[in-house]
């Protein structure tokens, strides 16, 4: 039986085949394409000889055929490329069953689109590049991907095994990655906190605007089940956008809806009459203080249809067809109030929203002053959860979790500070969450506890007196008292230090004496 480790190690074999050649934020789509690619290989395999097995008529056979999630045509399978790969064309064939898997299923379309195996950039001189390509097929042939054939725990699926490894593989390349991890991946233990306080349940929807490799979506809906939710994400960079949709597929969802581009310019999950969707449920690790974030907006280069090109373009709410910027424009170098603003703008009536913020966002004036203004006013913020620093890929800041709420019963804020170390331990580079931490912030947050030194229920009026800065330290005092220093044992202490001093200097005087010096 193959188990995850199994999986885990296959994964390792082929990151290590490209180590040194190209970095993991390049080598990572080689890598998880090829997964894939023995996935669908394997699984088509076992579904196909089921199939043949219950329908021996061909014409019901081919009937059958037509109804499976996918198809594969034998030279664009795995097996294929692997008795292929000392063709000096391997490359190029490898790219072909890729095209032809995309066009021969329209749910995978484009999924391929950011990876180039023929990439003499990439893979280096022809020699180099079949030898390379076929290490990769070689590190995966051992495999096994049949469902039949992958080792469960109780209550798991295969889908859930191969799943998790990919995930865990994703997390890896993160790592690896840098600074260019941060905008496809969410650390599992922040998911999993999200989605804890989103509590997605049957029937919602949910949506993640920025989605990256899509695991915080799958993260969400797992607490719902995924069979009981719908799944809708858009992602504006195509390697992200292809991660997500093999990791939905690998995780048996097949039916959720992710889209490629510019979520602020260009959203593409629209209703029947031209206007922004709205979901039950709306999870973002969105990019942190991202610059030029409405240049999407004026595509020519020009202000305000003007011809004038030396002209610096200024952002402006009616240039959005969607209103969403009616409370405020933010500013041309801080997108981070205009993605809260489409995710506000995203949700239903009785939505909620969970969103990895900067600080920034929580006092920064001007213009995003005024937006917080209107969302405090507006009755919107449920909660600010504080986090430790150094827990995400890309950057080492703290960060924290904005909670919103429409139609909400009460009219406070909870403020959380699970920035302290007793809240996170240490995993190689990065910080994680652990479990404990994990628990008890859901449990203040659901039951809306002041516990000393770690969380506070703010009034609107509080608020106000703060002029709707929201800082975290403003509402969360953890300043920890210093003990008492006692003057009198202090200057005791000393004179006798003194005196002690004063007969060492006697005896070195005295020693020194006896030597004559």
């Amino acid at each position: 039986m193959t188990t995850k480790e199994d999986i885990k190690a296959a994964l390792w074999r082929g990151a290590n085949t490209f180590r040194g050649q190209i970095d993991a934020a390049n080598y990572k789509d080689y890598v998880l394409s090829m997964l894939f690619v023995k996935y669908l290989t394997d699984t088509y395999a076992e579904n196909l000889a089921e199939l043949q097995k219950k329908y021996p008529d061909e014409i019901r056979l081919e009937r059958a055929k037509s109804r499976m999630p996918f198809v594969l045509k034998q030279e664009q399978t795995f097996d294929y490329l692997y008795d292929n790969r000392y063709d000096a064309e391997i490359g190029q064939k490898i790219n072909a069953a890729l095209r032809a898997i995309e066009d021969s299923n329209i749910q995978l379309n484009g999924v391929f689109r950011n990876v180039d195996f023929n990439s003499q950039s990439n893979l280096g001189n022809q020699k180099q590049k079949i030898t390379t390509l076929r290490n990769l097929l070689e590190d995966f042939r051992s495999l096994d991907l049949r469902p039949s054939q992958i080792e469960v725990g109780e209550g798991q699926v295969p889908s859930d095994v191969l799943g998790d490894a990919f995930e865990y593989m994703i997390g890896e390349f993160a790592s690896q990655a840098g600074k260019k991890a941060g905008s496809f991946f969410t650390p599992m233990m922040v998911s999993e906190l999200m989605a804890q306080i989103a509590k997605p349940k049957a029937g919602d929807s949910i949506y993640d605007p920025t989605s990256g490799s899509s695991s915080l979506l799958i993260r969400a809906a797992k607490y719902a089940g995924v069979k009981n939710v719908s799944i809708y994400g858009q992602e504006m960079n195509g390697s992200s956008w292809s991660m997500g949709k093999m990791n939905m597929f690998i995780h048996g969802i097949m039916d959720a809806k992710l889209a490629w581009g510019n979520t602020l310019s260009n959203p593409a999950h629209l209703d029947d009459d031209g206007n922004l969707m709205q979901f039950d449920v709306v999870v973002a690790n969105m990019p942190f203080s991202q610059d030029k974030w409405a240049e999407g907006f004026n595509p020519g280069g020009n202000e305000d249809g003007n011809n004038k090109k030396d002209k610096k373009f200024q952002m402006e709410a009616s240039l959005d067809p969607y209103n969403r910027f009616e409370w405020g424009v933010p500013p041309a170098s801080k997108g981070d109030w205009a993605f809260l603003l489409h995710m506000i703008h995203s949700l239903k009536p009785n939505g909620r929203m969970v969103a990895v913020v900067p600080h920034g966002v929580l006092f920064r004036g001007a213009s995003e002053g005024a937006i917080r203004r209107k969302v405090i006013e507006e009755n919107l913020l449920d909660a600010v959860i504080g986090l430790p620093e150094n827990l995400f890929f890309g950057t080492s800041i703290p960060a924290c979790l904005m909670v919103i709420k429409k139609n909400r019963p009460n009219k406070d804020v909870l403020f959380i500070n699970a920035a302290d170390k007793e809240n996170y331990i240490k995993d190689s580079a990065q910080n994680v969450l652990t479990p404990q931490s994990i628990q008890k912030i859901r449990e203040v947050y659901d039951n809306r506890q002041e516990v000393a030194k770690f969380s506070h229920l703010a009034s609107l009026d509080e608020i106000k007196e703060n002029d709707f800065n929201l800082n975290i330290p403003r509402y969360v005092d953890t300043f920890e008292e210093e003990e008492e220093i006692d003057l009198a044992a202090v200057k005791a202490e000393i004179a006798d230090l003194e005196l002690q001093l004063s007969a060492v200097q006697d005896k070195m005087s005295a020693y020194l004496k006896e030597l004559g010096v």
